[in-house]
């Protein structure tokens, strides 16, 4: 039999970093290993029941069939309807698209843009998948890093200096994955500012988190903060993390419509619709009673408050308390270079985080964020599993020298 030979662009990119570190955390937890997996990226809720209701109706009543490539009409109204509730920005129908998760979305935007080396920028730390998804469209991801110091989010004079004549997209992720991260309005402007001298860049916003957020108010957008650049800005979404509903697979995408129809196109050829049962239930989520956003974001408030206390008492490792999102960003740099009670030195971020497994822990390590050293936490967890991690976080670096 002959040997598989795969393409290229598959041999651009790697599997998706947190996806196996979860994978493996499961596999670990089948074999019989006590592991408080501290990996997924998705609530411990259940979706809301009226959301459910809205799935299950749709079944009853033959909603089955296929639906327009974009989505129907009914779930892009509301779509709308809560962009210009949460951005002041008007959509019409066209320039809204539908898919199969966020993450589908993102990727039909780069591949419909995206070849011949065209290059994305991207601050780091930085979602796992934007960089691989640049390189499996023929693109060229060029990594802005953004400290700690400056809250992990992207400077002007960084921006600046990254633009070249190839820059194509710019990609924003805020409130952030992995660090919680979030740009005020006058930041954002400044961002803005820089932009309008490169009129060929683009910019992707990620904003798949900004119900998430712990600040007063909401979470500003770009394209509320410079409006005057929204025909050169694509505003990505879903239901996933908002409403629980990440098996639903419901993202959708807002931006100008030659965009929007290059997707669309894409998407015909690719998965011809996203499902209409969870369309329904999506158009419910966004629609109806919103009690449940506001009672999850106020857990995941609670949770980090503790995480933040607890991790910040430990010697060897800090916090910065984030302000969106649900996950910390730990800096392990008080630890590199110490040695493991069998002998192993901690070399980096991925020596921490394997050893941090051997003592029952599963994380993710800073460098799969492009930013090193630092592991990720999801505190998308119950208290009772946040204090356990935290106390064999504590003892595991207590047990080194």
């Amino acid at each position: 039999m002959a040997d598989f030979q795969p393409a290229a662009r598959v041999e651009r990119i790697k599997p998706s970093p947190s996806t196996a570190a979860a994978a493996r955390a499961r596999d670990l937890k089948a074999a019989g290993r006590d592991i408080v997996d501290m990996t997924v990226g998705e609530p411990d809720f259940d979706t809301p029941a009226a959301v459910k209701e809205a799935g299950i109706a749709a079944i009853r009543a033959g909603d089955t069939k296929y639906t327009p490539v974009n989505g129907t009409q009914a779930l892009r109204r509301a779509i709308a309807a809560r962009l210009e509730r949460h951005t002041g920005q008007v959509y019409p129908l066209d320039a809204i698209t539908v898919g199969g998760g966020g993450k589908q979305i993102l990727f039909l935007a780069l591949m419909a843009s995206v070849d011949n080396g065209a290059e994305v920028i991207i601050p780091a730390p930085y979602w796992v998948s934007y960089p691989d998804m640049v390189l499996a469209n023929e693109g060229k991801p060029v990594i802005v890093p953004c400290t700690e110091a400056d809250g992990f989010k992207l400077r002007p004079e960084a921006l600046e200096a990254a633009i070249t004549a190839k820059t194509r997209w710019l990609i924003l992720n805020a409130p952030s994955n992995p660090t919680g991260a979030t740009y005020s309005r006058a930041e954002l402007a400044a961002l803005a500012a820089v932009l309008e001298r490169h009129p060929h860049v683009w910019v992707l916003t990620d904003e798949i988190y900004d119900e998430i957020w712990f600040g007063d108010g909401k979470a500003v957008s770009l394209v509320e903060a410079a409006p005057h650049l929204a025909d050169r800005i694509f505003l990505v979404n879903g239901v996933s993390k908002s409403y629980a509903m990440t098996g639903w697979r419901i993202g959708y995408g807002a931006g100008p419509a030659a965009l929007v129809a290059a997707i669309n196109k894409l998407q015909s050829q690719i998965s011809s619709c996203p499902s209409s049962i969870s369309q329904a239930a999506a158009t419910t989520a966004l629609e109806g009673n919103q009690s449940f956003v506001a009672e999850s974001v106020a857990a995941y408030r609670k949770r980090r408050d503790l995480a933040v206390e607890r991790l910040n008492a430990i010697e060897g490792i800090s916090c910065t308390a984030p302000s969106g999102a649900f996950y910390l960003f730990v800096n392990c740099s008080g630890v590199i270079g110490m040695s493991a009670p069998d002998g192993r030195t901690i070399a980096n971020d991925l020596d921490f985080v394997l050893y941090l497994l051997d003592c029952g822990v599963a994380a993710i390590h800073g460098a799969a964020y492009g930013l090193s050293p630092y592991f990720r936490l999801s505190i998308a967890t119950s208290k009772a599993q946040i204090n356990e991690a935290c106390d064999r976080i504590a003892k595991a670096c207590a047990s080194l020298s």
